[in-house]
């Protein structure tokens, strides 16, 4: 028992880490220098609350946070999904999936959002009408989905691949050993990743605006990273398979000692990235290159960035935080709860702040702290309950 808590807790703990990455990304775009703000159809803004206090480190930050976070989140989502299939069959787990996932996404979209965008509308209407917001929040702005839609994905992503687990699931084993057996490859992992990471993204890019989404309602999706999160999935999955302790993030690989390097070169191509806009704009302007041809220069950079900090993140807290405390166990035990809540409070201290004369970073801070204290101190109450706890 001992053994499988110590092969686990990085994961957690990582999992965690991301959920309070997550807040403090919604945090942060309130007081982004691109943000703005549509009275007409507040779903439009970049954010429900807009500040007029703006930074260019919020632009910095939700760059960086955007790049890579939510593929990572759903790589961590696919570790543990071959094992539980096997452990409970197809049946069970879609049965057990419906109760952790499209149950708590469906009261998150209808009531947790409801609560969540009421002052978006405030601002863009100049009144206080419940009745008169409800009626605009299910029509005018066609049932917003916020951070919940992460869940009806992965739930999608779960059913999908039990669906197919009788007919693909002996096939598992050949591409799970072959990426277990590059652990002490380092490099040639890390290449292959790249490459996944490209083709899983760039055709993709090529056909729709990065930047668009698209769904029915409240199932609502980003078109163009459809494929890379479904494939971070499956990667998730089939480095899983062996077992967490037994492939490319076993105890002391190559792959994972060089966690350093990893770090490093995150923090290198990020920069890069950065610093080709204004190069690449410049060359457009003088007709050097084509939008076409700069826009896919930058976007396979931004490629590698997504592949290093997830590199980057797993290896560093499987090295580095593989240990936990009370802190950390009551962090993963409330992580789903507080990813669930949190943006009630972003939104809400966000809005209470727009008449205060500070600066966007102290706001932000202030944000973050609110949103973080009050998610986990909710999602810790209601999960004192049996039932509730068992499936958040």
């Amino acid at each position: 028992m001992i053994k499988r808590q110590d092969r686990t807790n990085w994961i957690d703990n990582l999992r965690s880490s991301v959920t309070l990455l997550v807040v403090a990304h919604h945090s942060s775009l309130a007081y982004t220098t691109f943000a703005y703000f549509n009275k007409q159809a507040y779903i439009t803004s970049t954010h429900p609350v807009v500040d007029t206090v703006r930074s260019r480190s919020m632009d910095l930050f939700e760059d960086f946070n955007d790049i890579f976070f939510m593929s990572l989140m759903f790589l961590i989502s696919g570790l543990f999904i071959a094992p539980a299939l096997r452990s409970k069959g197809v049946a069970v787990f879609i049965r057990d999936r419906f109760y952790r996932l499209f149950i708590p996404f469906a009261i998150g979209v209808t009531l947790l959002m409801l609560l969540a965008y009421y002052p978006a509308y405030y601002l863009a209407h100049g009144q206080h009408n419940l009745k008169d917001y409800i009626v605009d929040y299910f029509t005018v702005e066609a049932w917003p989905v916020g951070p919940p839609w992460f869940i009806w994905v992965l739930f999608l992503f779960n059913l999908v691949f039990a669906l197919c687990y009788p007919a693909i699931g002996k096939y598992l084993t050949a591409p799970a050993t072959f990426i277990a057996g590059l652990r002490e490859r380092p490099l040639r992992l890390f290449f292959s990743w790249y490459l996944f990471t490209l083709i899983l993204y760039i055709p993709a890019i090529l056909l729709v605006d990065p930047g668009k989404w698209t769904g029915i309602g409240p199932f609502d999706f980003q078109i163009s990273r459809l494929a890379l999160y479904f494939g971070y999935f499956l990667l998730g999955i089939l480095i899983g398979v062996p077992g967490t302790g037994n492939g490319i993030f076993a105890e002391n690989t190559r792959f994972v000692r060089l966690w350093p390097a990893w770090i490093f070169a995150a923090l290198v191509t990020y920069t890069l990235l950065k610093c080709s806009e204004g190069p690449l704009h410049r060359l457009i302007d003088h007709r050097q290159l084509s939008y076409f041809q700069a826009s896919l220069l930058y976007r396979f950079v931004w490629s590698l960035s997504c592949t290093l900090s997830c590199i980057a993140s797993l290896t560093t807290f499987r090295q580095l935080l593989n240990n936990t405390n009370t802190g950390w166990k009551s962090l993963s035990a409330n992580a789903y709860g507080i990813y669930l809540v949190h943006y009630i409070p972003v939104i809400w201290c966000q809005y209470l702040l727009l008449n205060y004369d500070l600066p966007a970073p102290v706001k932000f801070a202030i944000t973050v702290v609110t949103a973080v204290a009050l998610s986990w101190m909710a999602t810790w109450l209601v999960r004192r309950n049996s039932i509730v706890k068992r499936y958040l």
